[in-house]
Formats: structure tokens, C-alpha cells, sequence
């Protein structure tokens, strides 16, 4: 193997080693959570008012509670503030002991978003509508099955009232 053939080769094991790298760092980057894109969003569009830049602290652990623990805590100075969802001050009042309170520790000043959740069922099930979704689970107990992000997400819950309204029987995975 000639010198120029040797540099070759280790030019390109180099840049597959560099791209190796590179994929493995991009693949290592967490995928953005949606409240952290809206308050990305929002603290730019609040930017050019208050004629600042606008920090944004994602604080992560405990379903949120220790970010909202931190604006619960902070000075009322009006230099922090927080972005509350079902997670934060639903959720998370039920079934934590938490050194703030929920309800009477915030006051909501802004609906940033909102999260449409829909009831689909496969092309070709036989309900092609909400009224034969629930005649079929009434006719089919212990068949039907539902899909949900998690135990007390909001499709959770969705789910266990739409089971309650209907008398109907799904069961949840």
C-alpha cells in the first residue's frame, strides 16, 4: 500500500470515525418535551416587550413538580414564572405530598395550549362511529383494549371517564 493509498484510507477511517461520533451525539440529545417547546416559544415572543432576553430553566424530575417547586419558592417578583399543565397541578396534587399548594400557590394568567385527544379504532373494526364503538364494547365485554401514554396521563383518565359515561368496558395498556 502506497503512502497516498495509506492517507486515504485513514482520511476516510477518520471521517467515518468523526461521523460515528457526530451520529452517536445527535442520537444522545434529548427530544425537546412540549412545555419546554411553548415556553421557548413564548419567552421569545416576550422578548422584544420587555426588551430582554428571557431565560428559560427546564427543571425535569417528579412529573414536573420539582420545576413547579422552584417557581412555588421563588420570589414574587415577577422575574420567575411557570407553565402548569394536567401533569403539574392535577396530577400531581392527588397523589404527592408536595410543600406547595396547587390550587391556592398560583394564579393562572395565560392558556398557552391545548391537547386535542381523539378515539380511533382500525379501518376495518366494525364501529364506524362513537354510539357503535360503545354498542360493540357492551356486546364484546373484555375484547376491547385501549392505548394510553401512561397511569394518570390525560388519555388515561379520558379513557376511565368514557368508560364511565358509557358503561362500557375497555381494558387499559
Amino acid at each position: 500500500m502506497t503512502s497516498r493509498s495509506r492517507r486515504r484510507a485513514l482520511g476516510f477511517f477518520v471521517a467515518a470515525a468523526f461521523g460515528a461520533l457526530a451520529t452517536a451525539a445527535a442520537h444522545a440529545q434529548p427530544f425537546p418535551q412540549p412545555t419546554d417547546v411553548v415556553a421557548r416559544v413564548v419567552g421569545e415572543a416576550m422578548r422584544p416587550t420587555l426588551g430582554q432576553q428571557v431565560l428559560i430553566d427546564n427543571v425535569g424530575g417528579a412529573n414536573g413538580g420539582i420545576g413547579v417547586g422552584k417557581v412555588a419558592r421563588a420570589a414574587p417578583d415577577g422575574y420567575t414564572i411557570g407553565i402548569g399543565h394536567w401533569s403539574t397541578h392535577v396530577v400531581n396534587g392527588a397523589i404527592y405530598t408536595l410543600d406547595y399548594d396547587v390550587l391556592d400557590g398560583f394564579a393562572p394568567i395565560a392558556l398557552l395550549a391545548t391537547n386535542a385527544h381523539f378515539i380511533l379504532v382500525k379501518k376495518d373494526h366494525p364501529a364506524k362511529t362513537v354510539p357503535e364503538l360503545v354498542a360493540w364494547l357492551k356486546a364484546n365485554p373484555g375484547i376491547g383494549t385501549s392505548g394510553t401514554a401512561g397511569a394518570g396521563s390525560t388519555q388515561h383518565i379520558a379513557g376511565l371517564f368514557f368508560r364511565c359515561r358509557t358503561w362500557s368496558a375497555a381494558a387499559s395498556t
